[in-house]
């Protein structure tokens, strides 16, 4: 039985677990995982998008290695301070050897020149020499051998062996990706200091490094070949983010507040809005995002507003990148990986950035192949939103967008309008956009506007969607209707047809007439004419009761 008494505070913000602990914060344990993490022992990689909570674990696992076991402990706040409930790892540990542990972070701020690089560096290591009580050579001396030094005399000052922790292990590279010169310089100097590590393994109990970014090994890994990637390991999916379980038993008397006071949180909505990441077979939830609602009680792109992608979005525009691939792409396990400065996938960066995530995964003999997509309704909307506000569409022509406009069309089917509706849209889009970028000749660029614009609403959208007939280029399921649309290109000014003909001739439209909550089938054939840059052509066909009408 859940109280209202149980409330806690709710940890936004807080990467520290003892204040966590001593303060009285929820905290989801994740430590049962870190136990048998460290009982593996060696040298490991995790990449998570920001905001996943990579921070409080390095910090949890910090404290463990040090000793602090009344952080850990069951505490009944008789003394005043907050009470706490025992943790896993209280009784899964060998507290009596507490090591020393390394920490480095590049969390804060943003380093734009090598020199800014080193700089940061060596202030970190001095300061962990500071707390460790060991001599480091001069700063003069560069920063691999006084790195090594620190290891070494570390493990032998405190008689055992040294714990390294590395957070947000790649930034400073990811913050100059638009600079590919410095970038790469990042890259060179962040190599000098991870090759240290290999060669200090005997000196080493337990090492994680963590990031946004799965680079690849012959780059900032190269010589670094001892590290194992946690990152797609199916036993530590859930290391970060919340399950399903937390949110109903950790978060319950959140969950009963918002319910007593009025302003109920539907757990299918949470799951819509914030749920679907999977880096194993069970899917998490963004752990901010679920903070922020249960102290808001709103549904809103939290996590996307903290750091909207600008880069992302003109990087993506440049590449003439067909948006409604976000629903559906293809990899190999090597692409995902291929993440470098010079070599970035399309599918590497929008997966490894939290855009993306795994829906399928299939072993085809021992070679690995994923199924990607959008993970949310947050992701969905919140993406296309921003390609449409700063991919295509300059600042005095976005109130053209209109999505209430466009949510009450589709909402009353009134297809006359959503036609003029996108028409209006297609002749706002500067002509020296058009002319510049190559997608533009393509039926994929007109796709993508049509897409973007109704996933920016977080629509149920399947682009693409294989049928036995073929492939339907675009099906929306809002309201009891099933919207089946075809998208044709054509030369000419004057409509064929050859949209709506496909559409009858495949019948792509058979499988949602009838189907469980689909009132209306809604079939759409929009032609577009490359020399006009704008819809021609705009046939609708309707089925209600299993009669159609043109």
């Amino acid at each position: 039985m859940v109280h209202l008494a149980d409330r806690r505070k709710l940890p936004i913000g807080i990467q520290t677990f003892a204040k966590i602990r001593l303060e009285g914060h929820y905290y989801v344990d994740k430590t049962p995982l870190i136990a048998r993490l460290a009982d593996q022992g060696g040298a490991y990689f995790l990449s998570r998008p920001r905001r996943f909570g990579k921070s409080l674990l390095l910090d949890t696992i910090a404290c463990a290695f040090e000793g602090k076991r009344q952080l850990f402990d069951a505490h009944d706040g008789a003394d005043g301070t907050a009470p706490r409930e025992k943790l896993f790892l209280a009784d899964h540990w060998d507290w009596a050897k507490p090591h020393p542990v390394i920490r480095l972070s590049f969390a804060a701020g943003r380093l734009q020149r090598r020199e800014q690089l080193e700089e940061h560096i060596h202030a970190q290591l001095e300061a962990n020499a500071r707390h460790l009580g060991v001599e480091l050579p001069p700063p003069q001396t560069d920063i691999p051998l006084r790195f090594d030094a620190l290891i070494e005399r570390a493990a032998e000052t405190h008689h055992r062996q040294a714990v390294v922790l590395v957070d947000e292990y790649d930034k400073p590279i990811l913050d100059n990706l638009e600079a590919p010169d410095i970038a790469r310089a990042m890259r060179e100097g962040l190599r000098n200091l991870y090759s240290v590590i290999k060669g200090r393994d005997a000196d080493l109990r337990f090492v994680l490094l963590t990031g946004v970014s799965k680079f690849s090994k012959v780059s900032i890994f190269s010589g670094l070949n001892n590290l194992y990637d946690l990152t797609l390991d199916p036993e530590y999916g859930t290391l970060c983010g919340y399950t399903e379980e937390d949110i109903d038993t950790v978060f319950a008397p959140e969950l009963e507040a918002a319910a007593a006071e009025g302003q109920p949180l539907d757990r299918e909505e949470i799951r819509r809005w914030y749920n679907g990441y999977r880096w194993g077979p069970v899917s998490v939830y963004n752990p901010f995002d679920v903070l922020l609602l249960l102290r808001n009680r709103q549904f809103r792109a939290h996590w996307f507003e903290t750091g909207t992608p600008t880069f992302l979005v003109h990087w993506l525009r440049g590449k003439g990148f067909f948006t409604p691939r976000l629903e559906r792409m293809l990899a190999e396990e090597d692409l995902l990986s291929a993440f470098d400065v010079d070599d970035i996938a399309v599918e590497a960066m929008l997966w490894q950035t939290g855009y993306l995530t795994i829906q399928r995964m299939e072993n085809c003999g021992g070679l690995l192949s994923y199924e990607l997509g959008v993970p949310n309704r947050e992701v969905r909307g919140a993406l296309n939103r921003a390609l449409l506000y700063f991919g295509w569409y300059p600042a005095e022509q976005r109130q053209l967008l209109q999505p209430r406009a466009l949510y009450q069309m589709l909402l009353q089917a009134d297809t006359d309008a959503l036609r003029a509706h996108f028409e209006r849209l297609y002749a706002s889009i500067p002509h020296d956009w058009v002319r510049a970028n190559p997608i533009a000749q393509y039926e994929g660029y007109y796709a993508s506007v049509f897409y973007s614009h109704l996933a920016s609403l977080g629509l149920d959208i399947v682009p693409e969607e294989v049928s036995n007939p073929g492939q339907c280029d675009l099906v929306i399921r809002h309201a009891g209707r099933a919207w089946v649309i075809e998208f044709k290109v054509i030369d000419g000014e004057a409509p064929t047809g050859e949209a709506m003909r496909q559409l009858k001739a495949r019948d792509y439209a058979a499988k949602y007439r009838g189907a469980p909550g689909i009132t209306e089938v809604i079939e759409l054939g929009v032609e577009f004419s490359r020399a006009k840059r704008q819809i021609v052509g705009w046939e609708v066909a309707r089925t209600a009761g299993g009669a159609a009408r043109l």
